[in-house]
């Protein structure tokens, strides 16, 4: 084959369609975070680059209101940080209380069953925050629980679970709280050190409105106690935090463990000083305000809720179609008519409700406009 037919025969460039992300992630991502993911790229030891890894420690402890040490982005999206989290908390053979009212609590009880972990599981049923007294009721019943597991922002129903009264529980126990906050951080309170939280894990793609691939944790006092008196090896050699520290620590000096992804890094950066820029606690408020007026609109076009409103999260909004309405038709129209993505059902929910995002950067009057305005005309079209 000569020059010109090789040339002919390549793929063209790909070239991504422009849509208004609302689903359960990603968000969408502000031009500053592109435009710093476009600079060149260098070495993950440059001095350069120690200095950015320095700053987004500092950014993110300032987001979880932590002063841990031990606080870093696992080179990997929000499972590869729920993973590492339990791959370093829990041996074969320890106890662990996991509190499983979605998918991603189900997750958690799944990896620790992995781990070898005896796992005891308190049940609440779908679109319900996690109970407080189902959780002080297990801890009790099992004294040798070394761990306690829960979703704060439960992203397959839209739940919002109360993680400073059930860290409490679990403090008064002498047990370890590990949080998934993976779509709550930036978006809801999250006090860890205030409300004595000893682990947490993240993602980068909904409210920090970061691309995916990344996944913020931190480890307290305790947390790392446990984690440098196991008796057995951690399972797993890349997510082992007592190696991967060592390139993530305080200095100048590190010790290499693999390659980071530098522009990704870069990303995060910027991600983290547009959210300090306008202030974590605005942030939250901003959230829960458009909140509310999503909620007034979609109640009004006929769509219900399936978690109480107390239980709310405010930047996953988990509804109910009108009856006789098939759910997949219409999401998918969203997204040729009017270049919305919204997101349907996961597990038992699956085709029977959208879950539909505000998060992040995909958290303005504009995308709550834009969003009533689309899923209007879709439902009007359906009759």
């Amino acid at each position: 084959m000569d020059a010109s037919a090789q040339s002919s025969s390549i793929t063209p460039a790909f070239v991504a369609p422009r849509r208004v992300l609302m689903g359960p992630g990603p968000s969408d991502v502000h031009p500053r975070v592109l435009a710093a993911m476009a600079q060149p790229t260098i070495g993950h030891l440059d001095p350069a680059f120690i200095g950015l890894m320095d700053e987004i420690k500092r950014l993110l402890q300032r987001t979880l209101r932590t002063d841990n040490e031990l606080t870093m982005p696992v080179s990997g999206p929000g499972s590869a940080g729920m993973e590492a989290c339990f791959a370093n908390l829990l041996e074969p053979g320890d106890t662990i209380v996991v509190c499983e009212n979605g998918v991603f609590g189900g997750r958690m009880r799944a990896m620790s069953e992995r781990i070898g972990a005896k796992v005891v599981t308190v049940s609440d049923p779908w679109g319900r925050a996690v109970d407080p007294a189902k959780v002080e009721d297990a801890l009790a019943a099992n004294p040798d629980a070394k761990v306690l597991a829960f979703v704060q922002a439960e992203t397959s129903t839209g739940a919002l679970s109360d993680a400073r009264t059930i860290a409490s529980i679990a403090q008064r126990r002498g047990v370890l709280t590990l949080v998934d906050a993976v779509t709550s951080l930036g978006g809801s309170p999250l006090e860890m050190d205030a409300w004595g939280i000893d682990a947490v894990y993240s993602g980068t793609q909904k409210c920090l409105s970061c691309p995916p691939g990344l996944s913020p944790v931190s480890f307290g006092p305790r947390a790392l106690a446990k984690l440098n008196q196991r008796k057995t090896k951690v399972g797993s050699w890349f997510m082992d935090f007592t190696l991967v520290t060592a390139y993530w620590g305080s200095g100048a000096k590190r010790s290499y463990h693999h390659t980071a992804p530098v522009n990704a890094l870069y990303g995060l950066h910027e991600a983290l000083r547009l959210l300090h820029e306008e202030g974590l606690e605005h942030s939250w408020s901003r959230h829960q305000r458009l909140h509310g007026e999503l909620a007034a609109g979609l109640e009004a076009l006929g769509l219900e809720y399936i978690v109480p409103k107390a239980e709310r999260l405010p930047q996953l909004n988990a509804v109910k179609l009108p009856v006789g309405v098939t759910e997949e038709p219409l999401r998918r129209r969203l997204l040729d008519e009017h270049a919305l993505e919204v997101g349907g059902g996961l597990g038992d929910f699956a085709g029977k409700i959208w879950r539909i995002g505000l998060m992040g950067q995909s958290c303005t009057p504009y995308h709550v406009q834009h969003c009533l305005s689309a899923v209007g005309a879709v439902l009007g079209k359906s009759g």
